[in-house]
This record gives C-alpha cells, structure tokens and sequence, in this order.
C-alpha cells in the first residue's frame, strides 16, 4: 500500500509549484520521478529546471542525458523508473501505474481544468478502491498547500 497525495493546482501553475515540492524532496534525500504525459512537456521541465532559479538548480536528467540509475530526480514521459525513485510525480494528466512500486506517489493536477478536475476525481476514486492512503492538498493564496481531506 503506498501514500498517494492529490495536490490541486488553483494558484499557481506547475512551473511554479513543482521545483518547490522537489526541492522538499531532495531536502529529505528522496529519489524521485516525474512523469509527464508528453514528451514536448518533460522537455521544456528538463530545460526549465536548470534556470528556474537565480541561485541555484535541481539536479535532474531524463534518459537522453544518460545515467539514469544515478539521477536523484528522473524527467520521464513513460512509466519506467531507472533511478529506483521512492516518489513518483505524476502531472500534466499523465496516469497513475503501479502506484505500489512507490512510497509516494504525488498526483499534481490543474483545479482549474474541468477535464483534469474530473480525472483527478476518477484517480481518486479508483485509488481508493485499492486501499492506498489518500490526502488531498489545495493550493492556499500563497502558493503553499492546506490539507483538505
């Protein structure tokens, strides 16, 4: 049985939120994995998280940089995990496979996409009838995250 989070976006888009939460992962020496649902997508984020800060970086790869094994945050579009990640992201509507394969696995979706919205709430509802343990998070005003249920 593995921890499965839902983190809502409603404030701030996932360029904002992301770095935020991998940093908390990297803070707490988690191997992670971020699944996107394209390609096009774990491209711009790959480049994206080499410049989203003035003062520094997260170490991250994707299998074109090679030494997947060694990445303490893997970039992927598929659902395969080189880097035995304990954490998998799960965005950009991507689905959920094998969530027991993980510790944690952290569903990120758009509140503000009814499309995303209502895929969310059938990720839900089929992670429940698998007995994984479920919290919800809402992004607050200031972009931080208040537990919901």
């Amino acid at each position: 049985m593995s921890e499965i989070l839902f983190y809502q976006l409603s404030k701030f888009p996932l360029d904002r939120a992301l770095p935020k939460l991998l940093e908390i992962c990297l803070e707490r020496d988690w191997v992670v994995a971020v699944q996107f649902s394209s390609k096009q997508r774990c491209d711009a984020m790959n480049n994206y998280l080499w410049t989203y800060a003035e003062d520094g970086f997260l170490p991250h790869g994707t299998r074109e940089d090679g030494h997947e094994e060694l990445q303490p945050i893997y970039l992927t579009y598929e659902t395969d995990n080189p880097n035995n990640a304990m954490v998998r992201f799960v965005v950009d509507r991507a689905s959920i496979t094998n969530p027991e394969s993980y510790q944690r696995v952290v569903y990120i979706f758009d509140g503000n996409d009814s499309e995303a919205l209502q895929e969310a709430r059938q990720q839900w509802k089929l992670m429940k009838a698998s007995e994984h343990q479920l919290t919800y998070w809402a992004q607050t005003e200031q972009g931080g995250w208040e537990k919901k249920a």
